[in-house]
């Protein structure tokens, strides 16, 4: 079952799968080297743990990660209790399970409708684009969805939301460039409240994090939204993209302290073999990784579940 702000939801039958195909670079790029770092090896010894040590850093798992697991098998090999390759991968594979299942969240129960989702990023790492997947995927689960084009200060960034509302027949609250970003969110969750909609989610401005004063007007969306609608937002969530490795983690921590972030989206997972910054990510920053992005088309938004992903980069 997968969890969302309403309840459980049915898990997706072939998501496993669609797992597997999403992150084939990681694939490659991790257990591939880890395989040949061990394969035929009689011993595990200090060439093997060195070649180990290169494969679980260019995957972007983090220094910290990489360094306990390392410390983990030399243990193991000391005591006679690691002797084998699948026993290596099996430890591996449980390291990072761990890690991502302790910084997991549940999800909010929103009891009355609207629940709202702010979306924030920087410029470039997806979105917009998450947004109309999100819209697509809370359409799926039965549900009706407003969007917010509260991200004024581009026209073009008003005009992408309209197409992905078009694209999953899903009403845009909007108003022209340059308007008040809390003006239009109160607006939009109006709307929401009066026409009994389900999720109202809200687009920001691609900011970079370096601009405190756009960080500012985040604080004050977020003011906004809990006077109209209370207890809201009821998820915030972070958009980055997979392939920007451990600089995503920079930005993450900046929005983290500006804006409350609940969770993580990580965009364009399978257009990079550093898949690993997942672990790293939430690890760092002990946030739960909410979806990943696997793809351009709207379906391409998969619920992240550390044992499913886990089992799908290790799977044979």
């Amino acid at each position: 079952m997968i969890q969302t702000l309403f309840g459980s939801v049915q898990q997706e039958p072939n998501l496993l799968e669609r797992l597997k195909a999403g992150i084939q670079k990681t694939r490659e790029g991790l257990v591939d080297r880890l395989e040949d770092a061990i394969a035929g090896r009689k011993e595990i010894d200090a060439a093997v743990l060195e070649e180990l040590e290169y494969a679980l850093i260019t995957a972007d798992i983090g220094v910290n990660t990489t360094s306990e697991i390392l410390e983990s098998i030399r243990q193991r090999v000391d005591r006679k209790q690691v002797g084998d390759a699948q026993q290596v991968k099996q430890l591996i594979a449980q390291h990072l399970l761990e890690v991502l299942e302790a910084t997991e969240r549940p999800v909010r129960r929103v009891a009355e409708p609207p629940a709202v989702v702010v979306v924030v990023g920087v410029n470039g790492s997806g979105k917009t684009t998450t947004i109309g997947k999100l819209a697509n995927r809370y359409k799926e689960e039965g549900r009706s969805v407003l969007l917010c084009a509260a991200d004024t200060f581009r026209a073009a960034a008003i005009e992408q939301l309209q197409v992905w509302g078009a694209r999953t027949s899903t009403d845009v609250i909007r108003q022209s460039a340059g308007a008040d970003p809390s003006a239009v969110l109160f607006d939009a969750l109006q709307a929401a409240k009066a026409r009994k909609v389900d999720y109202v989610i809200v687009d920001t401005a691609g900011r970079l994090h370096t601009k405190s004063n756009l960080m500012a007007e985040l604080e004050k969306m977020r003011r906004t939204a809990a006077k109209v609608v209370p207890g809201s937002p009821h998820e915030v969530l972070l958009v980055l993209d997979a392939t920007t490795g451990q600089n995503g983690l920079e930005q993450a921590r900046k929005f983290t302290e500006s804006s409350g972030v609940t969770g993580i989206v990580l965009t364009k997972l399978d257009g990079t073999a550093k898949g690993g910054i997942v672990v790293a990510i939430a690890r760092e920053l002990n946030l739960p990784i909410r979806y990943i992005g696997v793809g351009e088309q709207a379906g391409d938004l998969l619920p992240f579940e550390p044992d499913k992903f886990i089992a799908s980069l290790f799977a044979a």
